[in-house]
């Protein structure tokens, strides 16, 4: 017998309260009740969030609600800047691509982020940009951009300013009203602790005013009719009913938590990843002033294959995650994000490090959980 142990970046675990309040009976998705859950569903998604502004409820992966943030906003021909620190910049840029925008490309190596001075390097060369996407928390490269500045530097230039939070809400600082940003999606199955199927798009005045002027083709998405049906506590399209249940519930755990809270365990699960990982010797893919506190991705040694050693991990009970693009097959990844806490990561670095140790690896396996040991007691402590 052994437990298992998922340590990727999402889907992440999901608490036992929220998936048995997945098999409450159905309910008519245009009923009083259905609507009264999902007026709340959005209410706590505005605490989330950190907004007075819409907040709409998409049936949809994550990449759904990205597809809403560029065909809701922008019209064919369109300047947009995407940057790109990852896959996902990357996707988020070939689906605004697909829809005919004008694509300006802002990237970094992986292991980086987007900086102040790149952005608004690429906005004084391309005058007329109508929007500026970043990724708040790029899983692919354990990356984390600072959007403390982004929205005021996108409006100096006309911009608005469009975020994927899909790995970062919940986990990670993010104001919305306070740092001016006009568009954030996120998803449910990282750090809002339900399974996938649900997206949200957070929208404020300005982006709405841009919307009134988007030509891009759309139906299934279309954030304004979608706001339209939710006054009237409706969504435009059959809704995934239990998994709307399920945050309804998965959210008053966090706001139960606590929003700064929840920021400062993953402060702690991320720092106690990263101090145990050099422990055991290993590099870090993300430079430090970048690092997240979501997932940390880690290069294995030399003549150890990324993939061999997951494998081995895994058949003991951990599952992590591996490389993708350019990364794949050189590199693995530990999620903590969501429903972690501190004993999966000692469980998760006592695994790593008895695994590499058996593989040839000549080091104390033991000194990673010290090290990790030891942050969280300085958490506990501050």
């Amino acid at each position: 017998m052994k437990k298992e142990f998922l340590m990727i970046p999402g889907p992440t675990p999901v608490p036992d309260s929220v998936l048995r309040k997945m098999s409450v009976p159905m309910v008519n998705h245009r009923g009083k009740e259905f609507a009264q859950i999902l007026k709340n569903v959005t209410e706590k998604m505005k605490k989330v969030y950190l907004t007075e502004g819409d907040v709409i409820l998409l049936t949809s992966s994550g990449s759904g609600g990205m597809e809403s943030a560029v065909v809701n906003f922008l019209s064919p021909g369109d300047k947009a800047i995407f940057c790109v620190s990852g896959t996902f910049g990357d996707r988020w840029s070939k689906i605004a691509q697909v829809y005919g925008a004008n694509v300006i490309r802002v990237e970094v190596p992986p292991g980086e982020g987007v900086t102040l001075d790149k952005i608004e390097d690429a906005l004084k060369k391309n005058p007329g940009v109508k929007a500026v996407y970043i990724t708040h928390n790029e899983t692919s490269t354990s990356i984390t951009n600072d959007l403390s500045q982004v929205g005021k530097l996108a409006h100096n230039y006309g911009a608005i300013a469009v975020v994927d939070a899909v790995s970062s809400l919940g986990a990670i600082e993010l104001r919305m009203d306070e740092w001016q940003l006009d568009v954030v999606v996120t998803a449910s199955q990282k750090a809002l602790l339900t399974p996938p199927g649900i997206a949200f798009a957070a929208v404020n005045n300005r982006a709405w005013e841009l919307n009134k002027s988007a030509k891009m083709p759309r139906f299934y998405f279309d954030l304004g009719e979608a706001k339209k049906m939710a006054a009237n506590g409706e969504t435009p399209f059959t809704p995934a009913v239990s998994q709307v249940f399920a945050i309804d519930t998965a959210l008053d755990i966090l706001l139960s938590e606590g929003l700064e809270n929840s920021w400062k365990r993953h402060r702690l699960l991320g720092k106690a990843t990263r101090e145990g990982v050099k422990a055991l010797g290993l590099k870090l893919l993300a430079k430090e002033e970048f690092a997240s506190n979501a997932v940390t991705g880690v290069y294995p040694p030399d003549g150890i294959q990324a993939d061999e050693l997951r494998k081995r991990v895994r058949d003991k009970g951990v599952t992590l995650a591996g490389g993708q693009s350019s990364l794949k097959g050189k590199i693995f990844r530990i999620g903590h994000i969501g429903y972690i806490l501190d004993t999966d990561i000692i469980v998760t670095l006592t695994v790593i490090g008895e695994t590499l140790k058996e593989m040839g690896y000549n080091v104390d396996p033991t000194l990673g959980v010290k090290k990790a040991l030891e942050v969280f007691n300085e958490g506990t402590n501050s």
